[in-house]
This record gives C-alpha cells, sequence and structure tokens, in this order.
C-alpha cells in the first residue's frame, strides 16, 4: 500500500515475536504493574509515555501479556478516561505549533503544504472516531478551539 501523501510505498514493519505466555525474567505482578500505571499517570504521563517508561525502567516488556489487558483499559478500570484520544491530541499540537509558524514566516509554503496535510489527517481522524465513540458527533475541529484544548 502507498503512502498517504508522498509518492513512496514505504517498509514493512517488523512484528514481535508471538507470546503467550508471561516471560519468566519480569519480576513484577499484574497488581504491582497496575499501581506503577496508576502512580505514572498521576505524575501527568500520558499512555505512550507510560508504556515506554515501564519497558524502558522497569523492564516490562507488554502490559497486556502479563495483566491479560491494555493499558488503556486499566485506566477505563479505574475511572481515567481522557475526552480525546492522544494521538489526535498530537496532531491538533502539530497543527497548532504549524499555524504559529507560519504567523512568524509566512513566506514558508513548505510549512503551509505540511499544515494543509496534517489538518486534512485531523478530519479524516476525526471521522474515524465519530463511528468510534470517541468524540462527541457534534465536535468540529476548528483551530481556535484546537489551541485552546492543546494550549
Amino acid at each position: 500500500m502507498a503512502r498517504l501523501h508522498t509518492r513512496g510505498r514505504g517498509s514493512s514493519r517488523s512484528t514481535p515475536p508471538v507470546r503467550t505466555s508471561t516471560p519468566d525474567w519480569v519480576p513484577y505482578s499484574a497488581e504491582e504493574i497496575e499501581e506503577i500505571i496508576l502512580r505514572l499517570h498521576g505524575e501527568g504521563m500520558s499512555k505512550s509515555r507510560i508504556g515506554a517508561t515501564l519497558r524502558d525502567q522497569y523492564g516490562i516488556p507488554d502490559v497486556g501479556l502479563i495483566m491479560g489487558k491494555k493499558l488503556t483499559d486499566v485506566l477505563r478500570d479505574n475511572d481515567i478516561q481522557e475526552d480525546f484520544p492522544e494521538d489526535f491530541l498530537q496532531l491538533m499540537r502539530k497543527a497548532v505549533n504549524l499555524r504559529d509558524h507560519i504567523k512568524r514566516n509566512s513566506s514558508d509554503t513548505e510549512a503551509k503544504t505540511d499544515l494543509n496535510l496534517v489538518e486534512s489527517k485531523i478530519r479524516r481522524l476525526q471521522k474515524y472516531y465519530w463511528r468510534k465513540g470517541k468524540i462527541p458527533r457534534d465536535w468540529r475541529y476548528d483551530p481556535e478551539k484546537a489551541a485552546l484544548l492543546v494550549g
């Protein structure tokens, strides 16, 4: 399959080895991992940052394998819900930063093109999250609203 906004075909991704049981070398139980996840979230870390911290600092390769549920499910079970998905917010943050850059550098046509592409991705992702029920159906992307949301 071709890439979305470029001419290349992209490269195939590596897949992690199929593992069905908890690795013997992980010293943490499911309860301890849940406590670590909640503590890291309390410190203000995002879900992706929590996963990277668990992998790099605690040596936990896969939360889902050890706990039997994903990191998102652990947070949801503890009544921790985000208003918007993390990837959606990151795209809006990128669009806000590009708009600020274009205000300072109005002749940067490459940045204008990038902004157009990022906002296209936001609108496409918005439709997907509407269908999945992750964002309100009446919510629409607006640059000023996005600046307030991520700022």
